[in-house]
């Protein structure tokens, strides 16, 4: 539960980290969450109906997957120990376990092609994902504190 709690906790940075980007850039929003959720939809044969509606609930379900991902990167990553580790160590390994789940379903759905991204690209990529982890580690590290004081 404490490792959901903190990929919960750790979404959250990584989407104000996202939106900061975005706001300071004066960049887009990435189409990648709404044309995983068609594709996924798809692939299970999950009609969303009507084209108007569908484009909707597709807005909506991108950044569910998304938030899905980090609660339970963070759980799964808890649970195989990540969080023994020494906090840089374990920050780094959080964001990279999470951007490595987010990317390889961008690329499994064929959303992506992390091989032909810029370094632009990957910048924007990797410091929202180590916001992740240093989100998950400090998370983990006041659960864990808190449960001692008792």
């Amino acid at each position: 539960m404490d490792g959901a709690i903190a990929g919960a906790v750790g979404s959250v940075a990584l989407n104000m980290v996202t939106y900061l980007d975005m706001a300071l850039r004066a960049r887009p929003a990435s189409s990648t969450p709404e044309e995983s959720a068609q594709r996924l939809t798809e692939k299970l044969h999950i009609g969303l109906g009507p084209e108007d509606r569908a484009a909707n609930r597709r807005s909506g379900l991108g950044p569910l997957l998304g938030s899905a991902t980090g609660v339970l990167s963070g759980a799964a990553l808890t649970v195989i120990g990540l969080r023994r580790l020494p906090g840089p160590v374990a920050a780094g390994l959080f964001g990279a376990g999470v951007m490595l789940a987010s990317n390889g379903t961008l690329t499994a759905l064929g959303v992506s092609d992390p091989r032909r991204w810029s370094r632009t690209d990957w910048l924007s990529d990797i410091v929202p994902h180590l916001a992740y982890g240093l989100a998950v580690v400090a998370t983990l590290g006041q659960l864990r504190r808190g449960r001692y004081r008792r």
